[in-house]
């Protein structure tokens, strides 16, 4: 047995449909322990996808002081921390978003003075 072989617990085939996605066979989804979102890697040539494991950000405590500043607190803290929560993320996910479409050409990127407007 190849050193391959050892380390595939199981294989399968999936198929990939017109707009790039996939299915996760359930037993590697159940195995796993995934949850709604995963974590997707290019490694040597490779798509490596595996649970997200996330630790509480900066993000998340500065969420949490401008609210409690606001003066929420209770139930209400947690639902305002969770629509912003939702924001970042949205904003984070178009911040990459842009990212990759610059990379590809098919964007120009900001440059200093488009950002900050030129000193003339």
């Amino acid at each position: 047995m190849s050193i391959m072989e050892r380390d595939i617990m199981e294989r399968k085939i999936i198929s990939v449909s017109k707009k790039r996605q996939i299915t996760i066979p359930l037993q590697f989804y159940k195995h796993l322990k995934l949850g709604s979102e995963v974590e997707c890697l290019l490694e040597d040539g490779k798509i490596v996808i595996q649970p997200l494991h996330r630790e509480p950000s900066e993000f998340s405590v500065e969420i949490l002081e401008d609210l409690v500043s606001q003066g929420y607190s209770g139930n209400e803290l947690i639902k305002q921390f969770k629509v912003q929560s939702k924001n970042i993320k949205k904003a984070v996910t178009n911040i990459l978003e842009e990212a990759d479409a610059i990379a590809a050409g098919e964007k120009e990127a900001a440059d200093f003075n488009d950002i900050f407007g030129s000193e003339d």
